[in-house]
This record gives structure tokens, sequence and C-alpha cells, in this order.
């Protein structure tokens, strides 16, 4: 290292001030304002944070992309130093639920009022700082559900429903449940364009990092209910963690199938393979771990994101799976695992919807994070009323949506929140790759990447790859300086140490 690289390191290190933010939601509206006014530099990003969005689309918490900011996001003691050796553990695994009664000791219809009454009391709680509430409404269990409780308590509440692309459509299921409700609904129709338009215009504004599949559909709402002069969101996400997630024939599969082998990148360059989204996720998934498969999304493999940093930085990234390691052998079933993935994996999830708000001046609201909520459903609802012995999940939220509506209005198949990734690599491809020359510095490999796979992007397994370039490489632009060489050499060689 040459001198001047060493004393930048050092005094990039003598800066640091530590900084912690609690973003589960159980622990109320999340305050994203101490990261309002964070240095905007080059030695400031984690680029371990970087690895990680490219390999799994989120930063392993509690990790964000600035390397001095800790994330208290679930099964993080937020009273815990998570800069030092941070502990994980998380308290809703079934096998932990000691309390839940047998199904037949309860009355069915009990249960039912009572899930009605406490998912009212909680949207209550979390919509009362809002004037004009705005349901993220997809169409399917969690937002009809929600919608149910929003008719009794916030009968103002507009229902919002995205539609991603042509593949699902859940809006005729989102609109019947609202009309029937009494609920004023919206559409809006992605167009990729104006998203990310509307994504780079918000930049300066968005606090952390994140590249969520969802997250350009989130900011695209979030615009349209502050055009539309709404205050609040209300957003569905969350109770999974507690509900349970059973895995079905198709998750078992790539499970199996994630054996960390290394597929050459030329097989996927290949006419065959490079035209078919099935081919490429399934070599894809060879390359993976059994664990970080169960992360949503087709994106760059280990030897992908050192090709597109110039240096081995992948295996930091692993690394950080160690931090859940001791909860992840602990897991009961595939099922357990499993949960831990989307807890995990959640920091990125709930931080699309908080980045968005705080940049749009928006409140934010997760009534299913409730604890109140929360804590009955887990200890104290038969578990065959969470997840069917027949693997049918969230069995009691059917039984209270079947109340109203004899014929259960959502799909199968998810997808309103989705977005239309090759629309938007049609559109806004040279945009991406300007970005790309300006990052060489950080990641020199990418304008190759993106030259080499330009025309198989209507593919959506690399248009996904794609969609992380365009939501990472705008936010560090609009983060950093031109840093010089040295500046890169010292920041590369302390994340190596």
């Amino acid at each position: 290292m040459s001198a001047s690289a060493s004393d930048l390191s050092s005094a990039s290190l003598e800066a640091i001030k530590r900084i912690q933010i609690t973003t589960s939601p159980n622990a109320g509206e999340v305050d994203l304002s101490p990261l309002y006014d964070h240095g905007r530099d080059f030695a400031s990003f984690d680029l371990v944070s970087i690895a990680d969005i490219l390999r799994n689309a989120s930063v392993y918490p509690p990790h964000t992309i600035y390397r001095d900011v800790k994330v208290a996001a679930t099964g993080f003691d937020p009273t815990q130093d998570l800069h030092d050796h941070p502990c994980f553990h998380f308290p809703f695994q079934s096998e932990l639920a000691t309390s839940r009664p047998p199904a037949d000791a309860i009355d069915e219809h009990a249960l039912l009022r009572t899930y009605h009454h406490l998912l009212c009391e909680a949207v209550a709680r979390s919509t009362s700082s809002m004037r004009s509430p705005w349901l993220m409404q997809s169409g399917g269990k969690d937002s009809t559900s929600m919608a149910i409780a929003l008719a009794d308590v916030r009968p103002d509440t507009t229902c919002l429903t995205y539609l991603g692309g042509n593949e699902e459509n859940e809006v005729a299921s989102a609109r019947f449940v609202a009309q029937q409700l009494g609920l004023r609904h919206e559409v809006l129709v992605c167009d990729p364009g104006r998203a990310y338009d509307r994504y780079l215009a918000v930049l300066p504004h968005i606090p952390l990092l994140t590249a969520d599949f969802a997250a350009l559909s989130y900011v695209d709402l979030a615009t349209e209910v502050s055009l539309s002069h709404g205050d609040g969101l209300i957003d569905a996400l969350g109770s999974d963690q507690y509900f349970g997630v059973p895995l079905h024939g198709h998750d078992r599969v790539l499970a199996w199938l994630a054996r960390d082998l290394h597929v050459p990148q030329r097989v996927f360059q290949s006419h065959l393979v490079s035209r078919s989204f099935k081919l490429c996720f399934l070599l894809a998934t060879l390359q993976m771990n059994k664990f970080e498969r169960y992360f949503p999304g087709s994106r760059f493999s280990d030897v992908e994101v050192d090709t597109l940093f110039g240096w081995d930085i992948s295996t930091c990234s692993r690394r950080r799976m160690e931090t859940f390691r001791a909860d992840i052998d602990a897991a009961a079933s595939q099922e357990a695992v499993r949960r831990l993935s989307l807890v995990i994996g959640e920091s990125s999830h709930l931080i699309k919807g908080m980045n968005a708000a705080h940049a749009l001046s928006l409140h934010l609201a997760y009534p299913y994070a409730d604890p109140k909520f929360r804590d009955w459903i887990f200890h104290h609802v038969p578990t065959e009323r969470l997840i069917s012995p027949d693997g049918v999940n969230k069995v009691l939220m059917r039984q209270y949506i079947a109340q109203r509506f004899e014929q259960l209005p959502y799909v199968k198949t998810k997808g309103c929140f989705r977005f239309n990734l090759r629309g938007l690599a049609r559109q806004r491809f040279d945009q991406v790759y300007a970005f790309a020359e300006q990052m060489q510095i950080l990641l020199p490999g990418v304008p190759h990447w993106l030259e080499t796979y330009r025309d198989r992007l209507e593919n959506k397994y690399f248009a996904s790859k794609f969609y992380l370039l365009a939501m990472i490489l705008p936010w560090l632009l609009s983060r950093m300086h031109t840093a010089t060489a040295s500046e890169h050499t010292a920041v590369e060689e302390r994340v190596v140490l």
C-alpha cells in the first residue's frame, strides 16, 4: 500500500462515527433521519455490501451500504453493539411456540372474531398519524385480509394495485375485493421508463441502497400516492415470519439442485442456453448454495461478481452467512430454514418501502408487524390454523377472508408488484451503460458485461441482472465524488484485510 493510500485509510477509519438504526417494523415507524446528512464519499461505502446486492439483491443485515451504519433488523437486539460481533436469533420458529392450543380446543368463531379485533386494532394504531392512507393492494391473501380490516377501521383508505407486466395479473381480484368492501380502488400500470425516471428523481433522498426486485415498483407507487395527495402507505408485508412458509415440490427441487458447482460463463453465452430462461435459471441454481437459493430472483454468480469488481470479493459476502449459522444449524425443518431466509431478506424487502416513504415524506405502516397481533397469532393460534398438515399456508387468514368472500378472490400466482424487467432493459440500456462507464473505478467489469449480454436482455434471467445494475450504479454515483486510484486501492486493501 502506498503512503498516501495508507494515510487515507487511517484517516477514514478515524473519521467513522458509528450509526445504528432500528429497522424492524415491530418497533413502530422507522426513523431514517440520522442518515439524511450522511457523508457522500467513496471511502464510506461498504464494498462487501455491494457484492451482497449483486449476489442476493439485498445486503446481509446488520450491514448496510455504509460501513459505519448498521441496522437492527428482525432477529437483532437493538441494544447490542451491531458493529462488533453482532448476534442473531430469530424467536418465531414454530418449535419455540410452546403455548399453542390443540385445534379441537378452540372455538373457530371466537378465533376469527379475535383475529378481526386484533387486526383492526393494529391497523388503527399504525395508521393513526395518516390523514389519507393508501393500501398497497396486490390482490393476494395478505392484502385482502388487510383490506377487510381497513374497511371497518379506515374506510377512507384508497387501494392501489400495480400491474407490472402481462405474466400475472391480479388487478381484477384486487378491484373486486375493494369494490365489495366499499373502498376506493386505483390501478397503476408499470411504465419502466417512468418508474426509473421517478427513481432517479428521488435518489438524493433515498437513505440506503437496496435492489429488491419490487423496489422500482414501490418508488413508482409511492410517487403516485404523493402526486395524488396521499400522506401514508399501508404495506401488507410481515406475516410470513410467524404464519410460516411451507415448502412445495419446486422449492425442494431447487434446494436439492443448489450444489455450489462452477458453470463456465461461456455456457450461458451459447445460443441454446442464452435464449432460455429456464435453462439459465437451472444452471444458475447449480452454482448457488442451498440457503441463498431461497432468496428470490436471478442474480450474479460469485465468479461474475468477482469479475465485475476485478478482484475476489464474493467470499467476503458469503462469509456474512456465518452470523446466522447457529440458527440455520438449529432449524428443526426445511420450512424453518426457509423462514430464516425470509427473515434475513426481510431487511431489504422492508427497506425498499422505508426508502420510498422517507424520500417522499410519507408515513409508512406495517400492521401485520404489530406486536400484539403477531404474538397472538404465534402463541395462541393452533399450528393447524397456520400451516395445515397437507402444506396449505395461512389457514386462519384464508378462513377469515372466506367469511366475506364465498369464492376466495385471489389467484394462485402472484405478480402485481413485480416489475417489467425486460422493458427496463429495452428503454434504459444506454443510460445504465453510461452510469457503468462512470463507475469503472469501483466496478471495472460492468461495461464489458453489459456489452456481452446486450442482445440477450429479452431473457428475464439476464434482464434481472441488468435491473440490479440499474438500481446500484446511479445510487452510488449520487453519493460519491470522483475517486482517485489511490482511494480505490486503500478501500480495496481494507476490505481484503
